[in-house]
């Protein structure tokens, strides 16, 4: 090798030093995880080396034979893992190994708490590849060249993971990347052949790039019947299976090898939740192996993030993020798929109009669908695990796949007034088995928190009655709505909106008290729109509340404070909002104001039981300084 040339020194970012705090004080109990990671980043190279060969064959440098190898140095106290696959150039070095390009990372870091345990989970749903090293190591040097380039084009990295590193230019006659980890004087178990043999048969089994080891030559021997077994010289030896793991009989795959599998392609620490492993044979021959994820990674909300699967053709890697095969809302989806109809020159225009493409989409979400159903129905538990960490991603799934809306439906869960918390439980199927004789339509209510859905006046009919009401407090939730009519031909309706209509559910005798009690104060509507004016669309009595003197309302097809609120949010410009005023005629303030001979008190006493039922039904006012002050004057009179 030349003499470095050409050498800068540069500051890590932020970030990388808070994680290369983390990594050098050893939150993970369980080290060898570090050798798991580069030897799968090794294999990417490699599989992105045979991609990017499929048009360019120069680029394997006549040398085809694509491999990882370890290697130990005692006497150095180094550890070496060196791949010949795609290398990096020097920019590449530079922004690979200097900062992490992941959304989420200032939240990531806001929840580290100083608990090693917690952060070392927290750590492991973040992921962090390359930088697992210094787990072990406390001094790294990378040495790489891209594939193509010429040799004097190397570039070699170092640092001792303090806040800094160097990068200079060297020459390399091979191409790739060899990382050469300076272990900690505690780390010495992993110059152990042995030790190593054992980390990479455990985690690296289904990597479809052979990884290999220096076996040392055998000298001739004596057999046990006295014949000489001869020599055996040195060589690199394989001690991995080296087999794509997709594509070996199910029965032959153990569950340990499934969830090793699934960090490799994840950069998952933790394991899958539950996978599916299929084969389909027909008209469109494929692979699938589809994992659900036990924790949502940081970068779900984030829609500039690729998501998607690995996509494979023909056993050859393609390309990763492929996200024409899974729906938006399925995005938590990890795994891959390998195609046999797809040409390998596949790009990802080519897959966006594709109808193979379309038949694979569906058979993996019906796939990802049926497995969901599947925990539902057998382990509740789990999937309420599963709700918790996804339930707001599959709510899209309604307005993005009608031809699954029901399926999707099925699975969504939410709190209701037959529940005790905000936990979010209750199916739409659990809420149809428990409907009232005579109920036909699923009655909900959306709102800003669980507290404030709790709370609304517009559940107090509801709680009389005994009627239960789903609690819907999810920013999403009334979007999901307003795509979602009904469920197995039960229709939705929201109790803020239209006119109540409780059908079978009303008797006769509150029907005639009700009458009853509009009677005893006539005259007030017309006062009480008179006052109102064009604030609202029109006054009338209702008998959705018990215990509130007013409340307001929605047309049944207009737009929902909630809604509005979703469009004010996201900067779309949204009309003004105006809503119906209904009085309880059987509550003592409306009887009040309905016996008021005092016009200007009159007035005063109709605006704030309005802005107090806005206040209810909003969670804020526009003008509450004038609230306050027409309440106070109010207050004071009573007190004279």
């Amino acid at each position: 090798m030349a003499e470095v040339a050409h050498q800068e020194t540069h500051g890590f970012q932020t970030e990388v030093k808070q994680l290369l705090h983390l990594m050098i004080h050893s939150l993970y109990s369980n080290k060898e995880i570090f050798l798991r990671e580069l030897v799968s980043n090794a294999a990417d190279a490699a599989d992105k080396l045979r991609f990017r060969a499929l048009s360019d064959d120069s680029l394997y440098e006549n040398d085809g034979d694509l491999h990882v190898k370890l290697s130990v140095d005692k006497d150095a106290g180094t550890l070496t893992i060196a791949d010949n696959g795609i290398g990096m150039t020097r920019d590449e070095v530079i922004e690979h190994l200097g900062t992490i390009a992941k959304s989420g990372t200032k939240e990531f870091f806001s929840q580290l708490s100083g608990d090693q345990a917690k952060d070392s989970q927290l750590i492991g749903q973040f992921g962090v590849g390359f930088y697992s090293a210094f787990i072990v190591a406390d001094h790294v040097t990378v040495r790489t060249r891209g594939a193509g380039q010429p040799a004097d084009r190397g570039v070699e990295w170092q640092s001792a993971g303090e806040g800094e590193f160097t990068v200079a230019d060297i020459d390399k006659a091979e191409r790739g990347t060899e990382i050469v980890l300076h272990l900690r004087e505690e780390e010495k178990e992993f110059l152990d052949d042995w030790r190593l043999r054992n980390i990479v048969s455990k985690y690296s089994d289904h990597i479809s790039i052979p990884v290999q080891m220096w076996k040392d030559e055998v000298p001739e021997r004596d057999g046990p019947d006295g014949e000489k077994i001869p020599a055996e010289p040195g060589k690199w030896e394989a001690v991995n299976k080296a087999t794509a793991l997709w594509t070996r009989d199910k029965s032959e795959i153990s569950d340990e090898e499934y969830q090793e599998f699934y960090k490799h392609v994840s950069h998952d620490f933790a394991d899958a939740m539950t996978w599916a492993h299929n084969k389909v044979e027909g008209k469109t021959e494929y692979t699938s192996l589809l994992y659900i994820p036990a924790k949502a990674p940081f970068d779900l909300w984030n829609r500039e993030q690729k998501h998607g699967l690995k996509l494979y053709v023909q056993r050859v890697f393609i390309m990763d993020d492929a996200e024409q095969f899974m729906p938006t809302y399925l995005r938590f989806v990890k795994g891959l798929l390998d195609s046999n109809d797809l040409p390998l020159n596949v790009s990802r225009e080519i897959l966006q109009d594709n109808k193979i493409t379309q038949a694979i989409r569906q058979g993996c979400t019906k796939r990802v669908l049926q497995m969901l159903e599947r925990m539902a129905k057998n382990d509740a538990d789990k999937y309420q695990s599963f709700w918790n960490e996804f339930g707001n991603v599959l709510k899209e799934g309604p307005a993005e796949d009608f031809a699954n809306k029901e399926k999707v439906a099925g699975l969504l869960r939410f709190a209701s007034t037959h529940t005790d918390s905000d936990a979010q439980t209750v199916s739409l199927q659990d809420y149809i088995d428990r409907m009232k004789e005579g109920q036909d339509k699923i009655y909900y209510v959306t709102a800003d928190s669980y507290q404030a859905a709790k709370s609304s006046p517009h559940l107090e009919i509801f709680r009389k009655k005994g009627i239960e009401v789903l609690l819907m407090f999810d920013r999403i939730d009334e979007w999901l709505m307003s795509h979602l009519s009904e469920f197995n031909e039960k229709a939705f309706q929201s109790v803020a909106k239209g006119a109540l209509d409780l059908g079978d559910l009303e008797d006769e005798d509150s029907k005639k008290a009700q009458e009853e009690a509009e009677k005893q104060v006539e005259g007030v509507l017309e006062r009480v729109k008179s006052t109102l004016g064009d604030k609202v669309v029109d006054v009338k009595f209702t008998h959705r509340l018990t215990d509130s003197p007013a409340c307001i309302v929605a047309d049944e097809h207009g737009m929902s404070t909630q809604m509005v609120k979703l469009m004010q949010a996201a900067g779309q410009p949204v009309p003004e909002a105006k809503y119906h005023f209904e009085l309880n005629p059987e509550h003592q303030l409306v009887r009040m104001l309905a016996d008021m001979q005092d016009e200007t008190r009159f007035n005063q006493w109709t605006e704030v039981l309005f802005d107090q039922a806005a206040l209810s039904e909003q969670g804020s006012l526009k003008d509450p300084a004038a609230f306050v002050q027409k309440l106070n004057k109010l207050l004071i009179d009573l007190a004279k």
